[in-house]
C-alpha cells in the first residue's frame, strides 16, 4: 500500500521536474561546458529543494508553509534579482579552451545555485500540498509513513529527469569548442537574465 505512494511520488517528481525553466538551462549549459557531473549536480540541487518543500507539505508543516507563502512576494523578488546576477555573470564569463567542472568550489556552486533558485519559487509548496492532498495523504490510515514514501518519490523522479537531461546535453561536451562555448554561454546567460527580469517586473 505504502510502495504505491512512491510510485505517485514518482510520476509527480518527474512531471514538476520536466519543463524546461531556468534551472533546465543552467544544467544544460553546464553539462555542454563542464561535463555530466556539474550538470547533474545541478539537477541534484532542484531535486533536493523538491523534497524540501515535499516535507514541508507532506508532514503537515503548517507554521513553515504559512511563513513562506506569507512572504513569497520578496522570496521571488530576491530569486529574481539573483536569476539577473546569474545570467549576466554567464554571459561575461571567461570562456576556457578546456572546460574544467571537477573543482569542489564550482560543483559545489552548482548544487548550491539550483537549490536556493528552486526554493526561491515558494508557489510550488502550494502545489505540492495540493497535489499530496489529492493523492489521500489527509485521510486517516495515510501518516507519515505514506508522507516519506511520496517524498522519496518525488526526489527519485525528479533526479531521475535531471539524470537524462544531464546525461543528454553532456554528449556534445567534447565537441564544444572556444567560440560554440562563448556562444552557449550568451544564449544561456541571456534565456536566464530573461526569466529573472520576467519575476522582478512582475513583482513590481
Amino acid at each position: 500500500m505504502d510502495f504505491s505512494f512512491f510510485i505517485k511520488g514518482l510520476i509527480f517528481g518527474f512531471s514538476i521536474a520536466a519543463p524546461v525553466g531556468p534551472i533546465g538551462i543552467l544544467c544544460i549549459r553546464r553539462s555542454l561546458t563542464s561535463g555530466w557531473t556539474a550538470g547533474l549536480l545541478t539537477g541534484m540541487g532542484a531535486a533536493t529543494a523538491d523534497a524540501i518543500y515535499g516535507c514541508v507539505a507532506g508532514f503537515g508543516l503548517a507554521g513553515i508553509t504559512g511563513f513562506v507563502v506569507g512572504q513569497r512576494a520578496w522570496i521571488q523578488l530576491f530569486g529574481g534579482l539573483f536569476l539577473c546576477w546569474l545570467g549576466i555573470r554567464i554571459v561575461l564569463s571567461r570562456t576556457e579552451e578546456r572546460p574544467s567542472g571537477g573543482a569542489p568550489g564550482s560543483a559545489a556552486m552548482g548544487y548550491l545555485s539550483a537549490l536556493f533558485l528552486t526554493l526561491t519559487n515558494p508557489m510550488t509548496i502550494l502545489s505540492f500540498a495540493a497535489v499530496f492532498a489529492g493523492m489521500g495523504l489527509g485521510r486517516v490510515g495515510a501518516g507519515h509513513t505514506a508522507a516519506g514514501w511520496l517524498v522519496a518519490g518525488v526526489f527519485s523522479g525528479s533526479m531521475a529527469w535531471w539524470i537524462i537531461l544531464s546525461s543528454a546535453s553532456s554528449l556534445f561536451n567534447t565537441r564544444m569548442d572556444t567560440k560554440a562555448m562563448r556562444w552557449i554561454n550568451r544564449v544561456c546567460g541571456a534565456v536566464i537574465t530573461g526569466f529573472g527580469l520576467v519575476v522582478v517586473i512582475g513583482w513590481f
